[in-house]
């Protein structure tokens, strides 16, 4: 399955690293019905930025998951070749 990157320019105001964590919890509860496994995620707290590995069938199932799970989708979703 191709894995992706994908990446959120900017958070809402005053979200934090918290809030990101919870919509990856969210992402996670529904993922299976996309066949979408986000894998890991990585905030940049004082610029606004998440970026999200992501094992996805396409970028749309992948995108379709954030739609769903809570609204914040990726401004770029990028496919990656992970590294050793």
């Amino acid at each position: 399955m191709p894995l992706y990157m994908d990446v959120h320019e900017a958070l809402p105001e005053g979200a934090t690293a918290a809030d990101v964590a919870g919509a990856h919890a969210e992402d996670l509860k529904i993922q299976g019905k996309y066949g979408v496994d986000y894998r890991s995620y990585w905030v940049d707290e004082a610029n606004g930025k998440v970026f999200c590995l992501v094992d996805a069938p396409n970028p749309e199932a992948a995108a379709a998951v954030h739609r769903e799970a809570h609204g914040l989708v990726a401004d770029h979703i990028h496919e990656v070749v992970a590294g050793d």
